[in-house]
Order: structure tokens, then C-alpha cells, then sequence
């Protein structure tokens, strides 16, 4: 397959794809994360410098229409799994520290995001309340963050998922 897209201003959002019987002029937009897209075949535009003239006119007059496109503001992302999270909840970690006297002090650490660029944390001692208890507080503090910042859909499909897995909440 040959598929070339140049960086020149003139061929911003137009690729050229030569494929198998495939041979023309692609352009392609985005807007509010819909794809607009369309070729402009060779064969159907008598060569491949009047399918680019084509292409071209498409690609400006398919830019002056999204334009006039209110651009929706994007949601905050969710994410609810990470190959590097051990207890099997995401927010929720495992913590052990040393104080300068030499005691051990083990929780489990709920970081959660109440907005954009603002993090903050709380713990639950594993000393305190033991290790199943604690675990168990911090999910459910996570679970309550969520449904105060996502509403109860977030919170819900959390709360599957950790039934599927397994953990109790």
C-alpha cells in the first residue's frame, strides 16, 4: 500500500492512497470526535492532478462547514484500569511507611481528582482497622468520591466490575 500525506499547508487533511485498485486522493476531518471523510478516485476524476483540484475544494469547503460547528466541550475521561494497579481498585493503593523512630506505619491510600488539575488523598490505617477492614474503607470512600464527581452511573460500573473480580464492597 502506498499512502502518502504531506505537511504543506496546501495538503493538510489530504493523504494520497495507491492500493490495489484503490488509487486517488483521501481527505479527512474531525470535529467533536466524528470523522469526515471522502475520496476522490482517479478513475472518476480523469486523472490524479484533477482528483487533488477536487480533493482540494472538498477539503475547504468541508473546513468552512465545521467551522460553523459549535465545538462541544470534551468530558473529563474515566479511567478504570492500569497494568501497574496491585489491589485490583484503581485509586486505591497499598502504602507502608517508616517514621524517623523506626515504626512501620501500613494504610491504604485513596487519591481521587474533584476537578481538572486539583488531586487529593486520604488513608485508612491498616493498623488501625486491620487490612481487610481498611481495604474495604478505602474502596468505598473511592466509590463515594466517584458518585459525587461522575454521579452514580461511574460509581455503579465500578462497583460491577469489583464484583466481578471478586472484592466485597
Amino acid at each position: 500500500m502506498y499512502n502518502v500525506t504531506t505537511t504543506t499547508p496546501d495538503m493538510k487533511g489530504i493523504s494520497r492512497i495507491d492500493s490495489g485498485s484503490t488509487h486517488g486522493w483521501f481527505v479527512r476531518a474531525y470535529k467533536n470526535g466524528k470523522t469526515y471523510s471522502k475520496l476522490f478516485s482517479d478513475g472518476k476524476w480523469k486523472g490524479s492532478p484533477e482528483a487533488l483540484i477536487a480533493a482540494r475544494q472538498h477539503r475547504d469547503s468541508l473546513s468552512d462547514r465545521l467551522a460553523k460547528i459549535p465545538t462541544k466541550p470534551r468530558g473529563r475521561r474515566i479511567v478504570f484500569r492500569d497494568s501497574r494497579n496491585t489491589t485490583g481498585v484503581l485509586g486505591v493503593s497499598r502504602s507502608v511507611k517508616h517514621t524517623p523512630i523506626g515504626a512501620v506505619s501500613e494504610s491504604y491510600a485513596v487519591t481521587w481528582r474533584p476537578e481538572p488539575g486539583v488531586q487529593k488523598c486520604t488513608s485508612f490505617s491498616i493498623n488501625k482497622y486491620g487490612e481487610e477492614k481498611a481495604f474495604k474503607l478505602a474502596v468505598n470512600f473511592r466509590l463515594k468520591k466517584l458518585r459525587e464527581i461522575h454521579g452514580g452511573a461511574v460509581a455503579r460500573k465500578l462497583k460491577g466490575m469489583l464484583e466481578d473480580k471478586g472484592i466485597a464492597v
